[in-house]
């Protein structure tokens, strides 16, 4: 049996109150995740199934793992406590009907399962928000107890949509993403180019600003020092939400499930701000988002800015201190 899960935090957005379909709403001043809580995921406005009573006995994993270290200091090693933050296997399931299939399983921080599922899903062209009727933790007969809680089944209308970009199975991992990521090509197929007229600007200033509230955001971060972040800002620079995780790919799945979870999908007019460099997995996920700009504090790869350019997209690396540099869409950054 299902239940919706009550909002229990100012950060819990769109359907908390058990509302059919995603309803967009007026932003938080930040979601920063509700780091300090695992338990409570978002309420999508369509039916999450956590699975109670029958998993309730089973410990969910949290965010970090407190471990025993030895610390050396002055030629000194002293035995102390630290914070790591979590990496457990996430398997991500579709079912419609009595008909069902793994398509991802990924390496990732729990917290915010549903919320990388789903984005996840809509990032692959798998499922739109008006495709998904539930998602939930799994408790098949086939699923031990203690991997529950790491195994999500999102459920669809209709039947299963034919899925050959997943014959590969999508078997990722926290540090380099899919293996074997689609080609420029298959993009094309299912993404047209942003617009191209200044749907948004974007002054240096306030991309000057990015990387602190980004960290700033960063609760578990703060805790591990081992976690990438994916923020979403307005134009002007104001956080709307942030995902941490071991991976900077699921975090931006999450980002996007949050998005699509409250409905606000396409992100146009709004700032994507990512940890670490950027990939081309990383400006797919952006492109099918609707994100015209794309900022990271490191470099970019070849193919993320090659596909940056062909379809339109604003792309910002080295964003440190008050300096960057700017290799695609250079019409959104002004005063």
């Amino acid at each position: 049996m299902s239940r919706h899960l009550p909002a229990r935090n100012a950060a819990d957005v769109a359907g908390a109150a058990g509302v059919r379909g995603p309803a967009p709403g007026p932003a938080p001043a930040v979601d920063a995740g509700l780091a300090a809580d695992p338990e409570v995921e978002v309420d999508p406005g369509f039916e999450v199934d956590p699975g109670f009573g029958v998993v309730e006995a089973v410990r969910r994993p949290g965010p970090t793992t407190r471990a025993r270290v030895g610390q050396m200091r002055a030629g000194t090693i002293r035995e102390r406590r630290d914070d790591l933050a979590t990496e457990e296997p996430l398997e991500i399931r579709v079912q419609a009907g009595e008909e069902r299939r793994t398509v991802a399983i990924t390496m990732r921080t729990p917290g915010h399962d549903f919320e990388l599922a789903a984005g996840f899903l809509y990032g692959e062209g798998v499922a739109a928000p008006d495709d998904i009727v539930s998602i939930a933790y799994c408790t098949d007969e086939d699923v031990p107890p203690e991997a529950r809680y790491n195994t999500v089944t999102v459920r669809l209308r209709g039947g299963l949509p034919d899925l050959p970009s997943l014959d590969r199975h999508f078997l990722t991992s926290s540090a380099c993403g899919v293996c074997g990521t689609a080609s420029l090509d298959a993009l094309r197929g299912r993404c047209s180019p942003l617009p191209g007229q200044e749907d948004v600007l974007v002054s240096p200033e306030v991309l000057y600003g990015l990387p602190g509230r980004l960290r700033d955001a960063q609760g578990i971060f703060g805790k591990t020092g081992g976690l990438h972040a994916a923020g979403l800002f307005t134009a002007g620079g104001e956080p709307l939400a942030v995902r941490e995780d071991v991976g900077r790919h699921n975090a931006l799945d999450k980002l996007v499930g949050w998005a699509m979870m409250t409905g606000r999908l396409p992100l146009g007019g709004h700032v994507l701000m990512v940890s670490g460099r950027t990939s081309y997995e990383i400006m797919q996920k952006a492109l099918t988002a609707g994100l015209p700009v794309v900022c990271a504090v490191s470099a970019p790869s070849s193919l993320a800015v090659d596909l940056a350019r062909e379809f339109g997209m604003t792309l910002v690396g080295f964003l440190r201190e008050e300096r960057f540099n700017l290799y695609a869409g250079a019409h959104r950054v002004g005063p």
